[in-house]
């Protein structure tokens, strides 16, 4: 009886520290993100401090716009003209993205050398893409095989 106890005491915290493992922490994630980019970059610590500022501020800043874009693929507008001006809205904010990411690349060619702001930004779309591969699981089976298209 104490055995069947202690086991099933066991397994209970084995699940509970399973559970806590994988919910989704954005700063761990965040912190992950930061060493994956000063890895692949070779930012020094001084690169580092310099950099990691202004793409905080650039992240917190695309974060307002990505919301407001998000919003207008919620719900389609009732009337030709209200999905017109949806869609012009919606471009709009696109630009203004890409605008918020020229004006911060500049910034950060400012502070480190232009090719070490090419590699991170190519390390942070891998680190994005590695992270979504290990997010997909497959449901009920089978995946579709990559490359080929229905």
């Amino acid at each position: 009886m104490k055995k069947s106890f202690l086991i099933l005491a066991c397994l209970m915290l084995a699940m509970t520290g399973m559970a806590q493992e994988q919910k989704f922490s954005p700063e761990k994630f965040e912190a992950d993100m930061e060493a994956f980019i000063t890895k692949e970059a070779k930012f020094n610590e001084n690169e580092a401090a310099k950099f990691f500022p202004l793409f905080k501020e650039m992240h917190q800043k695309q974060r307002g716009l990505y919301t407001k874009m998000r919003n207008y693929g919620k719900e389609k507008p009732a009337t030709d003209d209200a999905c017109a001006a949806a869609i012009r809205e919606r471009d709009k904010l696109n630009m203004e993205l890409r605008q918020l990411e020229q004006t911060y690349h500049k910034k950060m060619m400012q502070v480190v050398s232009p090719s070490k702001v090419y590699d991170a930004i190519r390390a942070e779309n891998k680190f994005h893409r590695q992270m979504m591969k290990g997010w997909q699981r497959p449901k009920g089976g089978m995946q579709r095989p990559r490359g080929k298209r229905p």
